[in-house]
C-alpha cells in the first residue's frame, strides 16, 4: 500500500483509496458510461454492444463521455467483466445481458477452459486504457475492472443472468471440486487480465463480485473469498488502489476485510458506519447511495446525499459512489447535481 504521495499533487481519488486526507470526497458512478446518457445512445445505435467494447476507439469515447460532462474525480473502463473469458473459448453473446452458448456443466468441458497468454487476451482492452490515458486529465484516475471468479462462474454455469442463478449454486454443491477447478481457471485468467490493464495504464483496479451475496458467509469462504484474495496478493507489488465490491455482502464483511482490498465497495444495504466499523480505519469505502434515489426530488436527493456523506464520517478514506449501476432511465441532470452537491457538501478543512 503506497501512502507516500504527495497531497497536493496526487488525485483526490487515488488519494481516498489510501485513507489519506483530502480536501473533499471524490465521486464517481459505477456505471457512468451507459444507456442514461444521450451521447452514449447515439454511439450505440450505430454499433452493436460487442463491436463497441472491442473497438478501443469506440470504448475510449464512451468511457470520457461522463468526464466530460460531469468532472468526476475518477473514469472506470468501458467494458463487460465477461470479456476476458471469451479468450478461455468460451462462446457467447448478448441478448442484452450475456448468454452463454454452451454453459458448462461437465468435467471435459471444464477441462478444455484455456489460460490465454496476457498479450493475447482482449488486446483491445490495453489499446482502449492507452487511448483514454491520453484524453483524461491528470486530476482523474483511470480504474480497470474485472469479474470476480465467483460471479463468473454463476453466469458460465448459469448460462445466462438470474435473480437466483440456482443452476450455477446447485452445481457448486453437488460438484465442488468441479466447481474449484472453473474457480482456479478464471482466478488464473483474471490475474493476467487484470494485471494487463495496469500495464496499459489503468491506475486502481476494481473487482466486480456482483454475486457474492448469494452466498452464506461459510461457503462464501469456501468457494468465492479464496479467489479474491489470490487476486489481491497476487496484484500487490503493482502498488495501485485495489477496489473489491461484494454487492449484497453485508453479512460477508467480517471476512472481506481480511481480503488485502485497499477499498470495499459497500451497496445501500448497509450504512456505510457500520461498515467502517467492521472494516477498520485502515480500508476505504466505496459507495453508497441508492441508484434508484436519483429519481427522488431534488430536497429529498441532496438529503440523502448528505446522509450518505454523514454514514462515510469525517475521516479519510470515503469514496463518494452509488450502491450499484446507475439505472439505464436516469436523467442525467440528476446525476450533475448529485456530484456538485458532494462537491458542496464534503468540503473538509485540512489544516
Amino acid at each position: 500500500m503506497n501512502k507516500s504521495s504527495n497531497l497536493e499533487t496526487e488525485p483526490l481519488f487515488l488519494s481516498a483509496c489510501w485513507c489519506k486526507p483530502t480536501s473533499r470526497t471524490p465521486v464517481w458512478i459505477m456505471r457512468q458510461a451507459g444507456r442514461y446518457l444521450p451521447e452514449y445512445r447515439k454511439i450505440r445505435s450505430q454499433v452493436d454492444f460487442l463491436t463497441l467494447t472491442k473497438t478501443p476507439e469506440l470504448a475510449a469515447e464512451v468511457t470520457l463521455q461522463p468526464v466530460r460532462r460531469f468532472g468526476i474525480d475518477a473514469a472506470i473502463l468501458f467494458s463487460d467483466i465477461m470479456t476476458p473469458v471469451e479468450g478461455m473459448g468460451v462462446k457467447m453473446e448478448f441478448n442484452p445481458g450475456p448468454v452463454v452458448t454452451n454453459p458448462l456443466r461437465t468435467a471435459s468441458q471444464i477441462d478444455a477452459l484455456r489460460i490465454p497468454d496476457l498479450n493475447e487476451n482482449a488486446p483491445f482492452v490495453a489499446e482502449a486504457i492507452k487511448i483514454i490515458q491520453k484524453e483524461l486529465p491528470v486530476s482523474v484516475p483511470l480504474i480497470g475492472f474485472a469479474g470476480a471468479p465467483f460471479t463468473l462462474f454463476c453466469y458460465l454455469v448459469e448460462g445466462q443472468g438470474s435473480k437466483t442463478f440456482s443452476q450455477a449454486k446447485s452445481f457448486l454443491f453437488a460438484e465442488p471440486q468441479l466447481s474449484r477447478m472453473i474457480l482456479e481457471k478464471l482466478t488464473d485468467v483474471m490475474i493476467e487480465y487484470l494485471r494487463g490493464q495496469a500495464q496499459a495504464g489503468a491506475q486502481a483496479l476494481m473487482i466486480f463480485d456482483s454475486w457474492a451475496g448469494l452466498l452464506a458467509d461459510e461457503d462464501y469462504k469456501a468457494f468465492a473469498y479464496p479467489s479474491v484474495c489470490r487476486i489481491i496478493k497476487s496484484l500487490g507489488h503493482l502498488d495501485i488502489p485495489l477496489i473489491y465490491f461484494p454487492n449484497q455482502g453485508a453479512t460477508l464483511l467480517e471476512t472481506v476485510k481480511d481480503s488485502g482490498a485497499d477499498v470495499v465497495g459497500i451497496d445501500w444495504r448497509t450504512s456505510l458506519s457500520v461498515a467502517r466499523h467492521v472494516l477498520g480505519s485502515d480500508v476505504a469505502v466505496q459507495g453508497n447511495l441508492d441508484p434508484m434515489a436519483l429519481f427522488s426530488s431534488k430536497e429529498d436527493l441532496g438529503s440523502r446525499i448528505d446522509n450518505v456523506l454523514r454514514e462515510g464520517g469525517p475521516g479519510p478514506g470515503h469514496i463518494f459512489n452509488l450502491g450499484h449501476g446507475i439505472d439505464k432511465n436516469t436523467d442525467p441532470d440528476r446525476v450533475a447535481f448529485l456530484v456538485e452537491r458532494v462537491r458542496e457538501s464534503s468540503q473538509k478543512d485540512l489544516y
